[in-house]
């Protein structure tokens, strides 16, 4: 568990070294985390076993009104959405208005680039979601977390900042890269074809 918790705080602060020596056994095991990459190299290490649609994956930072927002995000050949989201380094499993604004820019803008490139199907959150491994994590003076467990990130302030931030971005990288977005395109209308 803190070996986890540990990978985890080591991917969210680019830089940051942890060492845990566990002295349990006969033996002492010391394992050392610090990943230059930051989140880039968490979506790199969940995608370890599978096929990625194109590297590096795409990376998108702000900073904005002392909130940041750090968001990298990659699709492979798999069929299962893995988007884990955090506010403050503290995993919110049940999301939250930060993973509510990335869903509705990610839909937004790969609709507003199929309407583009001729595509006549309006695919759904589901279908472009298929595939994708992303993290996306906020820092915010004041978080307020919903439940007694924090699953859950309720500042209303964060949707529309992740929405702008991750919508500008996102539509730059598909005009930038139109070879990747033509992958990731393919995904979706595959994915939307096998739902119908």
């Amino acid at each position: 568990t803190l070996s986890t918790r540990f990978r985890e705080m080591a991917f969210l602060n680019k830089g940051l070294r942890i060492t845990l020596t566990d002295e349990r056994g006969e033996e002492s095991v010391t394992k050392s985390y610090c990943y230059e990459g930051g989140v880039i190299s968490f979506v790199e290490y969940l995608n370890r076993h599978k096929t990625a649609l194109f590297n590096p994956p795409i990376y998108i930072e702000s900073e904005q009104s002392n909130s940041s927002v750090e968001v990298a995000l990659q699709w492979n050949d798999g069929y299962y959405e893995s988007v884990s989201s955090f506010a403050n380094n503290i995993l919110t499993p049940e999301g939250g208005t930060h993973l509510a604004g990335f869903r509705a820019a990610l839909t937004r803008v790969v609709n507003d680039y199929a309407r583009k490139s001729g595509q006549l199907k309006t695919l759904t959150g589901d279908d472009i979601r298929e595939g994708l491994t992303a993290i996306i994590s906020v820092k915010l003076p004041e978080p307020q977390f919903e439940g007694q467990t924090k699953s859950k990130l309720g500042n209303s302030e964060v949707r529309p900042l992740v929405d702008t931030v991750v919508g500008n971005a996102l539509s730059a990288f598909f005009e930038e890269h139109p070879s990747e977005a033509k992958l990731v395109m393919d995904k979706c209308l595959q994915a939307a074809r096998a739902r119908e």
